[in-house]
């Protein structure tokens, strides 16, 4: 038996949700695979986010306990721009912050990723962040709900972003926040596609993440102790299993070998033709598990 959990993200689903995939389907293409996690989008899935009806609740929970899938991770935004005059205060941000706590919470999920505004293309998040989170950590704690920003290329492990995380948690003693990791930040190889998009030579010179920031899986060993949750990113693999981006095998025995006993939760970001995600997900939870095997059995160093 591993040691790790399997989950899905619907946001792998994202051009198929809503349009020829209901949250039934969802669950069902989730449930197929043989993960046990669900991973969702607040407001892009949750049906009058963020005050969801008694109805759709009710809908939630049957499903939930139809496909026996746990909830995992509740994806959410504090939107510290949304307006163009001013950046949100201390107290809006952190009543953003506290509102999706507490839907997580109602919906059974223990961890919840907010997305902080960046105020740089490396995604330095806007510098109330702690502020935002320090008020809440009372409310998370009674609430069992553990808070974690993601490590999200084009930001690598070894970054300003990832210290200022690991000491708010070293500074405040904290349980109900951690660190989610992303990855994509391990993409060794450059995307032909993006989302919808095929990657042009503008797009690249512009965009530089997309040829992949290449973190050296071994990192992952020395911020495993802050590592609350993992977002199983990737873009493509093939018919014989193998990642075209993402060194899976190296970066697997670096999870394993930390004693990472967490979620993955898969999530991918190919190419959107129709359909596509699902056959992609199906193949990436083949392969993680596969490579887990192969580690308990001595064939993966």
């Amino acid at each position: 038996m591993g040691s790790l959990k399997y989950g899905v993200s619907v946001y792998s689903y994202v051009n198929d949700f809503g349009s020829v995939m209901t949250l039934e389907d969802a669950f069902d293409h989730i449930a197929d695979t043989g993960a046990t996690g669900i991973e969702i989008l607040g407001e892009g899935q949750v049906e009058g986010y963020p005050e969801p009806s008694a109805a759709w609740l009710d809908t939630w929970f049957g499903l939930v306990d139809r496909y026996k899938l746990e909830p995992t991770n509740m994806c959410s935004w504090i939107d510290t721009r949304v307006t163009l005059t001013r950046n949100l205060t201390v107290e809006e941000g952190a009543a953003d912050l506290a509102q999706d706590l507490r839907l997580a919470h109602r919906l059974g999920f223990k961890f919840l990723r907010p997305k902080f505004g960046v105020t740089s293309h490396e995604l330095d998040p806007d510098p109330q962040w702690e502020a935002y989170v320090e008020r809440n950590l009372d409310l998370a704690h009674q609430l069992g709900v553990v808070i974690c920003p993601e490590i999200h290329a084009p930001t690598p492990i070894k970054h300003r972003v990832t210290d200022a995380y690991i000491a708010f948690i070293e500074r405040t003693g904290t349980k109900n926040f951690g660190l989610m990791i992303d990855t994509g930040i391990f993409q060794d190889r450059p995307l032909t596609h993006w989302g919808s998009h095929q990657i042009n030579d503008e797009m690249r010179q512009h965009m530089a993440f997309l040829n992949g920031i290449a973190v050296p899986p071994e990192q992952f060993l020395e911020i495993a102790q802050y590592v609350v949750f993992i977002q199983a990113k990737f873009h493509d693999i093939d018919d014989s299993l193998e990642d075209l981006n993402i060194p899976w095998r190296p970066v697997m025995s670096a999870i394993l070998r930390s004693g990472y006993s967490g979620w993955l939760s898969s999530e991918y970001e190919g190419l959107r033709s129709p359909w596509r995600a699902i056959d992609q997900v199906r193949r990436q939870q083949v392969l993680l598990r596969k490579l887990e095997a192969e580690y308990e059995a001595g064939l993966l160093a």
